[in-house]
C-alpha cells in the first residue's frame, strides 16, 4: 500500500518579487464538497425539525389551510359574511405595527398572523391531545384483540389524531409521555413481595422492619427531593443511570459493560474479507443517512403506541471517553471516515469522496489496500487498544499524559472522531453444526477479542473476519442493546438482501472515482507510555482468560409450542430459566431482566424481578412429585404474574429505578440508610436480557431461514453468576448465550447450559408426556440446507 501524503490546502511565499499563493486544488474542492454536505445535514435537520413539529399535520396541509382561512378572512365569497377569526384579524389591524400599510394590505398581514396562531393552537391541541393518550396503558395489559370498551375507544381517538400519515424517526418526541414517579409506599410493597421467596422468616421480617423504618423515615424526605427531580427532568432515571452505573464505573468495560451481536448464523454472502467490510460500511453508513434525515420509521406498538427514538442520536460518530472520576460521552457531527485495524495497525479511510458516500466497490478497493499492506507496525502499536480494555482511572492518566499533544493527539482524535471502528481480523471464526465449541469460540471472540484488538470506548466496533464472518462489540453507556440492534439488523438485510454479491465474492457495481487511500496513523510511544500500556494489557488478558462463555442452541421446539401452551414466550422462558438455576445451584437467586420504559421520554430500561412467590413454587414442583396437572396450573400462575411484573416495568410501575435514584439522592444529601444501602448491594447472581428477533421488519424467516441470527450475548454481572441472553428465533429455535467466570468455584456455563436445555425439555413433557426428555446438547435437526458462498466451500 501507497504511504499516504501529508497535504496542505494553502500555502504563501513572500521574496522581493511579492506574495506567492499555492493551494492544492483537488483539496480545496474536497473542502468545498465537505461544506456543502454539511451545510445540506443542516438545513435537512432544520427541516425535519419544523415537520416534527406539526405533526400529525404536514406542513403543505397546514400552510394550505392558511392561506384558505386568511382568504375566506380578508373576502367575502358568496356573501357567506364568514371570519374564521371571529373578528380578531380586523382588530389586530387597529393596533398592529403594521396598520400604516394601506387598509387592504394591512388586514391582509393580520389574517395571516392571526390564521397563523390559530392553526398553531389547533396543532398544539391535537399534540397535546395525542401525548395525554399515551399516558393511557391499559391496552398493554389486555389481551390482544380481546379489548374493553375504554381501550376500544383509546384505539379510535388514536387512528383520528395520528391520521394516516407516516411518522419520521422524532416525530413523537414532542408528545412522548413523562416517566412517572411511583409513590414511595407502591415501590416498598413491590419490593417486599419480590424478595419474599428468597429469604426465610427471620429475614424477612428483618427486611420489613428495615423498609418500615425506611418508608415512613428518611424514606419521604427522599421522596420529596426526587419528587422536585421529576418536576424539572425530562426523564428522572436516564441522567442519573447513564452517569452513575456506566460512566462512573472506573473497572474495565471490556466483558463487565460491553456487549457483542453476531451475523447471520448460515452466512451466504461471500468469504472475502475486504468485499464483506465494504458492505456493511456501505450499509451503516447508508443508515446513518437515514437516521439523519429522519426516514427510519420510529417502533411503534400495535402501529399506534411509538416507542422513544432518542438513543439513536449517539449511534454514529460517538465515543466514550476516560476520567479521573467519571468518564463523558462526546458525540461528533457527521464524520466522513473510519478507523480500521490490521495486523496491529491502525488506518483512516475516507468514506466519502466528492460530497458522496463512496459506493461498495470503492470501499472494497479501500479494504483491499488495507490487507496488502506489508508495512510493520509501530513499536508498541499492536497493544495500543489494550488502554481501552484495562482500568478507566489508568487509562485517563495514560491519555493526560501522552496523548494530548503532538501525533498521539492527532491519531487519537482521528479515532474518537470516525463514523466508528473496523476491525479486520486474521482469525476465523464460524458456525459448525457437529461442534458446539466453534460457535462458543466464536462469541468468546466478538465479546472480547484478544483484549488488544478492539478500540471499546467507540460507540461500536465492527468486525470482519479473515472468511468474512461477522459481528459487533457495543459500549453501552450511549444506548441499549435494541438500538443497535436495529442499525444491525438494517445492515445484515441490506448487505445479503439488496446489495449482495457477484460469484467471485466481491461487491457489486464499479469504481466511479479513486477514493483517497487510507492513511497509516501515527504513534510516538515513549518506553514509560509502553510499560503502561503493557499493564493494560495484563488486566485485559487475564479478564479475557476468565470468562466462561457457551451458547446454547436449542432446536426441539420454540415459540409456536410455547404460544400453544397459551402462555406468554419470554415467561416461559423466564420459568426454565428459574428451574436450571434452581437445578444448578440447588436454591433460588436475584434473578435480573432487563425491560425497556421506551414508552416514555427518553426512556432507557427497567429491571423485571423474575424470581416471584409463584415461579419459585412453580420451580420445587418439579422436585417433590406435585401431579402434573397442578404443575401445569402453577406454571401458568408464575406466567401470569411474570408478565403482569414485566408490564409494570414497561408502563412506569418498577422497582429497581425508583429505588436506586433514592439512593443516589441519600447520597447528594449525604444521609445513609440501612434499608437503601442493604438493596443497593444485592448481588444478581442470574442476569437475562432477551434480544427483538426482528424490528426492521425485513427478517422473514419463514421464506429465508438462513437468515436465522443467534442474537448476542454480554458478560456476567455478579463474580459467582451468570449472564444469560436469548433470543427466540422464529417459532422453533432459541439460542441461549451464557457467561460466568471461571474463577468462580460455583459457577459452570456448559453445566447451566446443560441445565436450562434439561429443564426446557421437562417443562415440555409437562404437556407432551410422550416427547423426549434426553436430547443431546450437541443434537440439532436444522431445517436449513447448507449454504454455499461466491468464492468458498460451503459455509457449514
Amino acid at each position: 500500500m501507497a504511504e499516504a501524503k501529508l497535504a496542505v490546502a494553502f500555502s504563501f511565499n513572500v521574496s522581493h518579487e511579492g506574495v506567492r499563493l499555492d493551494y492544492d486544488k483537488e483539496l480545496v474542492k474536497e473542502l468545498m464538497h465537505t461544506a456543502k454536505r454539511s451545510w445540506r445535514y443542516r438545513f435537512i435537520r432544520f427541516w425535519n425539525n419544523i415537520k416534527n413539529v406539526v405533526f400529525p399535520f404536514t406542513m403543505p396541509s397546514v400552510v394550505a389551510l392558511i392561506v384558505l382561512t386568511s382568504s375566506l378572512t380578508v373576502h367575502d365569497y358568496f356573501d357567506m359574511n364568514f371570519d374564521p377569526t371571529f373578528g380578531l384579524a380586523r382588530r389586530l389591524t387597529t393596533f398592529a405595527p403594521w396598520n400604516l400599510l394601506p387598509a387592504r394590505e394591512s388586514l391582509i398581514v393580520s389574517a395571516v398572523t392571526m390564521n397563523t396562531v390559530g392553526w398553531a393552537t389547533v396543532i398544539f391541541l391535537v399534540r397535546w391531545s395525542i401525548q395525554m393518550l399515551l399516558h393511557y396503558h391499559g391496552v398493554m395489559y389486555e389481551r390482544r384483540g380481546i379489548y374493553s370498551l375504554k381501550t376500544r375507544i383509546w384505539f379510535i381517538l388514536m387512528r383520528l389524531l395520528q391520521g394516516n400519515r407516516k411518522p419520521q424517526l422524532y416525530s413523537f418526541s414532542g408528545m412522548m409521555p413523562i416517566l412517572p414517579l411511583p409513590p414511595l409506599k407502591d415501590t416498598m410493597q413491590r419490593y417486599l413481595r419480590s424478595v419474599r421467596p428468597l429469604l426465610d422468616d427471620n429475614e424477612y421480617t428483618r427486611m420489613l422492619n428495615l423498609a418500615m423504618e425506611f418508608e415512613t423515615g428518611v424514606g419521604r424526605r427522599f421522596q420529596r427531593y426526587l419528587y422536585f427531580k421529576w418536576l424539572i427532568s425530562t426523564n428522572y432515571v436516564s441522567d442519573w443511570w447513564e452517569e452513575y452505573v456506566y460512566l462512573r464505573s472506573r473497572s474495565p468495560i471490556m466483558i463487565n459493560s460491553n456487549f457483542y451481536a453476531m451475523d447471520t448464523l448460515l452466512f451466504r454472502g461471500t468469504k472475502n474479507q475486504a468485499a464483506r467490510a465494504a458492505n456493511l460500511i456501505y450499509s451503516l453508513l447508508s443508515f446513518r443517512r437515514m437516521l439523519h434525515r429522519q426516514d427510519v420509521t420510529p417502533l411503534m406498538l400495535d402501529s399506534l403506541i411509538p416507542l422513544d427514538s432518542w438513543q439513536y442520536q449517539r449511534t454514529f460518530d460517538t465515543t466514550r471517553v476516560p476520567g479521573i472520576e467519571t468518564d463523558r460521552v462526546f458525540h461528533f457531527d457527521n464524520s466522513t471516515h473510519i478507523v480500521a485495524l490490521h495486523k496491529g495497525r491502525y488506518y483512516k479511510v475516507p468514506t466519502h469522496g466528492k460530497g458522496r458516500l463512496l459506493n461498495p466497490k470503492e470501499l472494497e478497493l479501500q479494504m483491499e489496500r488495507i490487507l496488502e499492506d506489508t508495512s510493520p507496525p509501530q513499536p508498541g502499536e499492536t497493544m495500543l487498544a489494550a488502554l481501552t480494555a484495562g482500568e478507566r482511572k489508568a487509562w485517563a492518566q495514560i491519555r493526560n499524559t501522552y496523548f494530548t499533544r503532538g501525533v498521539n493527539r492527532v491519531s487519537l482524535e482521528t479515532i474518537e472522531r470516525g463514523a466508528f471502528f473496523l476491525c479486520l481480523d486474521e482469525e476465523e471464526h464460524y458456525y459448525l453444526e457437529s461442534d458446539a465449541s466453534k460457535l462458543d469460540a466464536y462469541c468468546k471472540w466478538l465479546l472480547h477479542g484478544n483484549g488488544k484488538n478492539r478500540w471499546y470506548d467507540k460507540s461500536f466496533n465492527v468486525i470482519v473476519m479473515a472468511n468474512g464472518k461477522a459481528g459487533l462489540n457495543v459500549e453501552h453507556s450511549w444506548a441499549d442493546a435494541p438500538v443497535i440492534g436495529h442499525a444491525w439488523e438494517w445492515a445484515i438485510t441490506e448487505d445479503l438482501g439488496v446489495l449482495g454479491y457477484t460469484e467471485a465474492g466481491h461487491t457489486k457495481g464499479m469504481i466511479v472515482a479513486n477514493p483517497t487511500p487510507p492513511q497509516r496513523l501515527r504513534f510516538e510511544l515513549h518506553d514509560e507510555c509502553l510499560e503502561e500500556i503493557a499493564h493494560s494489557y495484563q488486566t485485559a488478558n487475564e479478564l479475557c482468560d476468565d470468562v466462561d462463555l457457551v451458547v446454547l442452541m436449542f432446536q426441539d421446539y420454540g415459540k409456536g409450542f410455547m404460544k400453544g401452551c397459551r402462555v406468554s414466550p419470554d415467561a416461559y422462558i423466564q420459568l426454565a430459566l428459574q428451574l436450571a438455576y434452581r437445578r444448578d445451584a440447588g436454591r433460588f437467586h436475584l434473578t435480573y431482566e432487563a425491560s425497556m420504559t421506551r414508552l416514555f421520554r427518553e426512556g432507557r430500561t427497567e429491571t423485571v424481578r423474575p424470581c416471584t412467590i409463584e415461579s419459585t413454587a412453580f420451580a420445587e414442583s418439579m422436585f417433590d412429585g406435585t401431579p402434573v396437572e397442578e404443575r401445569i396450573a402453577l406454571l401458568r400462575r408464575a406466567c401470569e404474574v411474570h408478565q403482569h411484573n414485566y408490564l409494570d416495568a414497561m408502563c412506569g410501575k418498577g422497582i429497581d429505578r425508583h429505588l436506586f435514584c433514592l439512593y443516589v439522592v441519600s447520597k447528594y444529601l449525604q444521609t445513609e440508610s440501612p434499608f437503601l444501602n442493604e438493596v443497593l448491594s444485592e448481588p444478581w447472581r442470574l442476569s437475562t436480557s432477551q434480544t427483538p428477533q426482528t424490528q426492521t421488519g425485513r427478517t422473514d424467516l419463514t421464506k429465508r431461514p438462513e437468515e436465522i441470527s443467534p442474537g448476542g450475548g454480554f458478560g456476567p454481572v455478579a463474580d459467582d453468576g451468570y449472564g444469560v441472553s436469548y433470543i427466540i428465533s422464529g417459532e422453533n429455535v432459541l439460542f441461549f448465550h451464557i457467561s460466568s467466570k471461571k474463577s468462580s468455584t460455583k459457577t459452570n456455563s456448559d453445566r447451566f447450559r446443560r441445565a436450562i436445555r434439561q429443564s426446557l425439555l421437562d417443562m415440555r413433557a409437562l404437556f407432551d408426556p410422550n416427547a423426549d426428555r434426553s436430547t443431546s446438547p450437541t443434537q440439532t435437526r436444522t431445517s436449513v440446507p447448507p449454504t454455499v458462498v461466491p468464492g468458498g466451500r460451503s459455509s457449514r
